[in-house]
């Protein structure tokens, strides 16, 4: 199904779209370096806990804690959105089998 007619049956509700969300999740989290911008941010509020900004650093440590999880648990509905604009995308998540197509009509 080429990414037209995927984004005309979608959009008129012929199909059903399966994503999985543990592999959605694991996917962004690669694609968006989340390990890599999380632990900097953690670090920077264990350090201003450290040196008497407690509750900053605390609010930070929560930031940096809670943020990625938001992300991740949110991952299907943005590689949902993300096949429906981006034509290489779509072809990348079908390729990979991370995104199921079914109930064509």
């Amino acid at each position: 199904m080429t990414h037209s007619e995927f984004v005309a049956a979608y959009t008129s509700g012929r199909l059903k779209v399966e994503i999985e969300p543990k592999a959605a999740a694991a996917h962004l989290s690669a694609r968006l370096l989340l390990p890599l911008v999380a632990m900097p941010v953690l670090g920077i509020g264990v350090a201003l806990a450290l040196i008497g900004w407690i509750y900053t650093g605390l609010a930070i440590i929560a930031i940096g804690f809670i943020t990625p999880r938001l992300i991740k648990r949110s991952a299907p509905r943005f590689i949902l959105a993300k096949s429906l604009q981006d034509a290489v995308f779509y072809e990348e998540v079908t390729r990979s089998g991370l995104m199921r197509v079914t109930g064509v009509e």
